[in-house]
């Protein structure tokens, strides 16, 4: 058997069926277009389902592709084994409609004997046990020996999510030989044991189930196959698992050399070995398609992925960061077959660097947790350390258990592992319960799918008002002939004015009318499937019917404003990255008729300075009142040309490329202005952090920024009245007055002082000797925090030997404060702890450090009550 490489059985896997008449598709991204019940594509078919729920048409009855994939449903266990991993690539051929089993099965004969030359003694199959059809095939046109045809039952055989479409499989293996087997004499397929290895399974969906759980024949049968890349490179390689496999392996050895160690010897080492392999090609594949550190969602898978394997590296005996290295080697080998982690290597690597910068702050964060808490169980003399805490630290703090077992093991301490795995396993099942429930809501069938022909032609983009004819209605989800005044529709027209939201910017909203009084109120409009526009809106004066002959009317001042901060936004990327650099990219938008809202990638606040120059360079550009053309071209021409493409963002073969002068070049589907000059101004309202690694800018443009103007100079003409000083000399005086507010305060801390000083000698007339340690409790008034503090200290050092609690109460709340010499300390006093009791009598809280400690309370009632008991409360801490 001839050995290949992975990128060199991807290629004939795609060269084969290319033969065969399909579309190669190039893989979707990680990240689910319109799909909420992933996270992350985890199935070649998953990007595809609209195309099996008919939802939409796809570009060719028949596709192949090479999908990427991240599956995390078992993190934890890879690296424990050597076969588990969280990215893989999936190779698939599909058939919408058009050939069903007979095809579908030869051609994987065909494919895995002729192209891969897999000797036909090393292969076997097994089909559902009730599928005569697909046995039939097997043994009489394909010739497979029946005695290595194998039935299985549903559970291995039959593929189905809830209810909608599903159908028996059939599956190939591969016999690795006896000496993987076991004693059975007749081991085979659905055995055990490791001998027969699964490479690729057939899906003929051919059924839809009912709730009522029947299978009715599907009008239109479907084929869906999935072929794991790195399981087959196994075969090819002759190797027992992926991480031997050519392109893995080579990022596995340069793990071994920068960590100096060796694959083999040591089963830690190899553990962490095969955690860093594999997760430092899922977060560069991950990274590469837009997604980017966070605590939540497919953000916080990356964020785990990243840290998990920050920490094996640590282990390895790599205490700086490393893995922002690596991408570079995942580059190499998969760069060709993906060029978006090529083309976007550099930004990768960055993204990877700072968080494990961040993450080696997050260690020492979680490591002063947990030494609190070590603190804690000493103190009560107790030697498990809470499987809850555990988790907070892992959960919240990215904190990893093995870490915390390792530091209390230090302690002579251990972990409630039970309670831990108890937290773990509700998380996954929340998870779990979330992704099912979503999962069938995904397969629902929308209404306007079963329509034929419902495709819509967009003229919006010179026209704002034309005739169209109706071609569906729909109400309350269902499609209907017509609809009457005072019903909420939506409207499918067969061509449309109105732009449908996309690419951040809003739908439009307006009229649909006719001649017969027809009157349409849209409020919005979206995309839908098979390329119709939809125009969600409510009939408030007469009928509509399909067929019908109307006009649309697009508000005018709405699209124009919209399109100001469109233009505005193209113009605002290429100051952005002219100001701040070559890796910012946008990484969302929104563009309404009031303002845009613009996010990049970009790692630390953007300055005063640098927001005062990008606000500049665009107002600059607009003034220069540059040609905004539109031209289409393909996407290689439009990429040579220096267009700039957003990352992470699907583009067709022919796309819509927009320039501004020589200021911005874009691939754009939204609606612009004809000159920048058109925008009329452009002002920054707001910079901010909205995620690890993404800043957001707010900005208006236009009528918005005269509106704002005119704000904040009837703002400056009232603060100048108010102040009676000219607008010139407004910050003079505001200087001058919190200088003042700044001496009066002064004076007034001294008299409260002075008031203060006179009173302590009443206050230590209240100590009282403890066992040799003098203790001060008092209630006091009209003292803030800083002076409360202030004279705690003072009496501690005049009393040495002694514990201090004051109260301030002063009307409903009050603040509390407790100090401890250093010798009453050594004795076991802790002021934290003194305090946090004392506080809880009046409705309070608070803690701190043994030698200082402070707090506040709500129920100044109790405050007699809370200093009548610190004499007690200090007894027992001596004890």
């Amino acid at each position: 058997m001839k050995q290949l490489g992975i990128n060199e059985i991807r290629t004939k896997f795609k060269d084969f069926f290319e033969s065969k008449g399909h579309y190669i598709a190039p893989s979707h991204s990680l990240v689910p277009d319109g799909d909420k019940s992933l996270l992350l594509i985890n199935s070649g078919m998953a990007p595809l389902k609209n195309y099996f729920a008919g939802i939409e048409k796809p570009p060719k009855e028949r596709m192949s592709t090479c999908q990427k994939c991240i599956r995390t449903g078992d993190i934890e266990n890879v690296g424990v084994t050597a076969r588990h991993a969280t990215f893989f690539e999936m190779m698939g051929n599909f058939s919408f409609g058009d050939y069903f089993k007979d095809d579908a099965i030869k051609w994987s004969y065909e494919f895995v004997t002729k192209w891969l030359e897999i000797p036909e003694d090393k292969i076997w199959v097994t089909v559902y046990e009730d599928d005569d059809e697909a046995f039939e095939i097997w043994e009489n046109k394909i010739n497979f020996p029946k005695e290595k045809i194998v039935r299985l039952g549903k559970e291995d055989n039959f593929w189905e999510i809830g209810l909608g479409p599903c159908g028996p499989c059939s599956e190939i293996y591969f016999d690795r030989g006896e000496e993987y087997g076991c004693d059975d004499p007749d081991c085979k397929p659905g055995c055990d044991c490791d001998r027969f290895l699964e490479f690729w399974n057939l899906v003929f969906t051919q059924f839809d189930r009912k709730e009522n759980g029947d299978y009715e024949p599907l009008e239109n049968k479907n084929i869906d196959t999935g072929m794991g890349l790195e399981r087959m490179g196994c075969i090819m390689q002759n190797v027992d698992t992926i991480f031997e496999v050519d392109t893995i392996k080579y990022l596995l050895d340069k793990i071994c050399s920068m960590s100096g160690v060796k694959y083999g010897e040591n089963p830690k080492n190899d553990k962490s070995i095969r955690i860093i392999t594999d997760h430092t090609r899922a977060v560069t594949f991950m990274i590469g398609d837009g997604i980017l550190p966070s605590n939540e969602g497919r953000g916080y898978v990356l964020r785990r992925l990243l840290r998990r394997a920050s920490r094996h590296g640590k282990l390895l005996g790599n205490e700086e960061p490393f893995i922002y290295k690596l991408v570079e080697d995942v580059v190499k080998t998969s760069g060709d077959a993906y060029p978006e982690i090529k083309d976007n290597m550099e930004y990768i690597q960055k993204v990877v660097r700072i968080e494990e910068e961040k993450f080696a702050e997050t260690i020492d964060q979680g490591s002063d947790m947990l030494m609190d808490y070590i603190e804690k169980m000493k103190e009560k003399n107790i030697d498990t350390l809470e499987g809850s805490v555990a988790f907070k630290l892992y959960d919240t703090y990215g904190f990893p258990i093995d870490l915390t077992q390792e530091i209390l093991e230090d302690e002579n301490l251990k972990v409630d592992l039970d309670e831990f795995e108890k937290e773990m396993e509700a998380q996954k099942t929340r998870a779990r319960e979330a992704r099912g429930n979503m999962e069938d809501e995904s397969w629902k069938v929308d209404p306007l799918s079963q329509l034929e022909d419902v495709k819509s032609e967009f003229k919006g983009y010179f026209d704002l008002s034309e005739q169209s004819n109706v071609s569906a209605i729909v109400v309350d989800s269902e499609i209907v002939r017509s609809a009457k005044e005072g019903q909420d529709v939506i409207i499918v027209l067969d061509s449309t004015t109105f732009y449908p939201e996309g690419g951040g910017q809003v739908g439009d909203r307006g009229l649909i009318i006719s001649d017969g009084g027809l009157r349409i109120e849209v409020r919005d409009t979206k995309k839908g499937a098979n390329g119709s526009i939809r125009h969600f809106g409510k009939v408030v004066k007469g009928e509509v019917k399909v067929g019908d002959r109307v006009t649309t009317a697009v508000d005018v001042r709405n699209r124009i404003s919209a399109g100001r901060n469109h233009s505005a936004t193209h113009l605002l990327h290429a100051a952005l990255k002219e100001v701040l650099g070559a890796h910012v990219n946008q990484a969302g938008s929104l563009v309404t008729a009031d303002r845009l809202r613009f996010d990049i990638t970009h790692f630390e606040a953007i300055k005063k300075d640098e927001l005062e120059r990008i606000e500049k360079i665009v107002n600059d550009n607009i003034l220069r009142a540059l040609p905004v053309s539109v031209e289409y071209m393909n996407i290689e021409e439009a990429k040579a040309s220096g267009a700039q493409a957003l990352f992470g963002e699907k583009y067709g073969d022919i796309v819509r490329v927009v320039t501004m002068g020589d200021a911005s070049v874009e691939l754009c589907g939204g609606t612009h202005l004809n000159n920048t000059a058109e925008i009329g101004a452009f002002k920054i309202l707001s910079e901010s952090g909205v995620a690890s690694g993404v800043r957001r800018i707010e900005a208006i443009t236009g009528y918005e920024v005269y509106r704002f103007l005119n704000e904040k100079i009837d703002l400056l003409e009232e603060i100048s009245y108010s102040l009676k000083v000219q607008e010139s000399n407004i910050v003079s005086k505001v200087k001058s007055l919190s200088e003042s507010e700044k001496e009066l305060k002064k004076e007034l801390h001294d008299i409260k002082q002075k008031e203060s000083l006179n009173s302590l000698s009443d206050i230590e007339n209240s100590k009282v000797d403890v066992d040799g340690i003098t203790v001060i409790a008092s209630k006091v008034s009209g003292m803030d925090n800083n002076l409360l503090r202030e004279n705690a200290d003072m009496l501690r050092d005049k009393n040495k030997n002694c514990v201090i609690l004051l109260i301030s109460a002063d009307g409903d709340r009050g603040s509390i404060v407790a100090t401890a010499s250093k010798e009453a300390i050594d004795r076991g006093i802790h002021s934290g702890n003194l305090l946090r009791e004392i506080a809880k009598i009046a409705g309070g809280k608070g803690g701190g450090r043994p030698n200082m400690a402070q707090g506040a309370i709500s129920d100044t009632s109790k405050v007699d009550q809370a200093i009548s008991a610190v004499v007690q409360e200090v007894k027992k801490q001596l004890s």
